[in-house]
C-alpha cells in the first residue's frame, strides 16, 4: 500500500512511484493525501516529549539515523487514549443513483462507529461477511467469531495499538447493510505490510505518522473482502458511503492516513475509482499442479533441493512419529495447549512475534471452531 507523505517530503529510498508497475500478486490500498479541505487541516507536529525509539532517541541531529517502527501504547492524557472521545456521531447519507423506479424514494443510510465488534450482532457481521463474496468461497478470517476472539483475548485492543473503531453502515429500519473492520494503529507491527520508512519520512520532518487508520483483518495477510457489504440491489451505492464515511473519519480524528490492506481485486479496482491510491505487494504462493505423488513434486525442483528433501524425508522413519487428523469435538483443550507451545516456540526463538495469547485466542478458536 503506497503511504502519503506529508508536503515537500521526497520520497525515501525504496518507495514505490506511482507508475511502476508489478504483478498483483497481494494488491492492497491505501488513501492519497488529499488537500487539506478533504484531510488534515495541517500536519500534526510530533511532540517533543514521549518520543520513541528502539534505543535511546539521541539529539535532534542524530533524528536522521533513527528507525522508527512503533510508537508502543498510548501516551497519557493524549487524545486517543479515551475511546469514547473518538466514537463520532453517525451521519446520514443518500445513496444516490440507488432508486430503481421514478416515484421511488431515494435510500439514506446512517453510518456510525463502534468500538467493539462485540456491539454488532454476530448474525448480522455474519450476513455481510457471507454476501460479499460467493457462499462457497467462506473466508474464516472475516467472521464475527474470529476477529471478537482477537479482541476478548487482547490480541487485538486498544492496549496492543490496535484499538477497534468498526464501520457501521443501517438502513431507515436500522438493518446492517455494511460493515468495514477498522483499528486505529499506534504502530505498524502485524500488517505485513512494511511502510517503517514512510514512518522515518514523517519522524525526519517532525511529524506524527502514527496513528494511523487501518482496514484489514488482524495479523493475517490473506486476501479478501473488507467492505463487507449484504447483497441488496444497491450495495454499490453502499460501498460508495462507506468509502465516503472512512475518508471523513480520517478527516475528523486527524490521522497521517488510512489504509486498506489486501483488500479483494474487485474492491482494489473501485477504491481507485473512489481517490485511493494504489500499492501492488508480492506474495510466494504454494500451487498443487495436480501433482499425482510427491516425487512428482519434487521433479519441479532443482536437482540440490530435491537432493535436501529426500534426505530430511528418510530421517522422519527414525522418529517413530504417527499422523493423525483430528477433526472438530475431537481437538481437545490439550491439543491447543500443545499448539499454542509450537507457537511460542517459533515465535521466541525464530523470527515472528507473538500477537496472539493462548488464554484468549486459543481458547475461543477452541469454543467456536471446534465443529468447523
Amino acid at each position: 500500500t503506497a503511504r502519503p507523505l506529508p508536503r515537500n517530503c521526497p520520497r525515501p529510498h525504496g518507495a514505490p512511484s506511482s507508475r511502476r508497475q508489478a504483478a498483483m500478486a497481494s494488491p492492497a490500498v491505501a488513501m492519497r493525501r488529499p488537500s487539506p479541505t478533504v484531510l488534515a487541516s495541517a500536519p500534526r507536529r510530533r511532540p517533543r516529549l514521549h518520543e520513541y525509539s528502539p534505543s535511546n532517541m539521541g539529539s535532534p541531529s542524530s533524528a536522521s539515523r533513527l528507525k522508527v517502527t512503533a510508537l508502543f501504547g498510548w501516551i497519557k492524557g493524549d487524545r486517543y487514549s479515551r475511546t469514547r472521545e473518538l466514537i463520532p456521531s453517525a451521519e446520514s447519507y443518500t445513496l444516490t443513483g440507488s432508486a430503481s423506479e421514478v416515484d421511488m424514494k431515494p435510500r439514506e443510510v446512517s453510518i456510525s462507529v463502534v468500538s467493539s465488534i462485540m456491539d454488532i450482532p454476530p448474525a448480522e457481521w455474519d450476513a455481510c461477511a457471507v454476501d460479499s463474496v460467493e457462499p462457497e468461497k467462506f473466508n474464516p478470517f472475516l467472521t464475527h467469531a474470529f476477529l471478537s476472539s482477537l479482541e476478548e483475548s487482547g490480541s487485538a485492543v486498544k492496549e496492543t495499538g490496535w484499538l477497534p473503531l468498526h464501520v457501521v453502515a443501517r438502513d431507515e429500519s436500522e438493518n446492517i447493510l455494511g460493515v468495514v473492520p477498522l483499528y486505529l494503529k499506534s504502530h505498524s507491527r502485524g500488517e505485513f505490510v512494511f511502510d517503517q520508512s514512510w514512518a522515518e519520512a514523517y519522524h525526519s520532518y517532525g511529524l506524527e505518522y502514527y496513528p494511523k487508520l487501518q482496514s484489514c483483518v488482524p495479523f493475517t495477510p490473506v486476501t479478501g473482502q473488507r467492505i463487507l457489504l449484504r447483497d441488496t440491489s444497491y450495495r454499490d451505492q453502499v460501498f460508495d458511503a462507506l468509502v465516503k464515511a472512512l475518508k471523513n473519519l480520517a478527516t475528523k480524528l486527524n490521522v497521517s492516513s488510512l489504509h486498506i490492506t489486501f483488500p479483494s481485486e474487485g474492491e482494489f479496482s473501485k477504491l481507485k475509482d473512489s481517490g485511493l491510491l494504489q500499492r501492488i505487494g508480492l506474495q510466494y504462493h504454494w500451487t498443487n499442479r495436480n501433482y499425482k505423488c510427491f516425487d512428482d513434486f519434487l521433479m519441479d525442483l532443482k536437482q540440490p533441493k530435491r537432493k535436501n528433501i529426500r534426505q530430511e524425508r528418510k530421517k522422519i522413519p527414525a522418529q517413530n512419529l504417527e499422523m493423525k487428523r483430528l477433526r472438530g469435538d475431537e481437538i481437545k483443550s490439550s491439543h491447543w495447549d500443545t499448539f499454542y507451545k509450537f507457537y511460542r516456540n517459533t515465535t521466541d526463538n525464530h523470527w515472528g512475534r507473538a500477537y496472539l495469547t493462548r488464554g484468549s485466542s486459543f481458547t475461543f478458536w477452541e469454543k467456536r471452531w471446534g465443529t468447523r
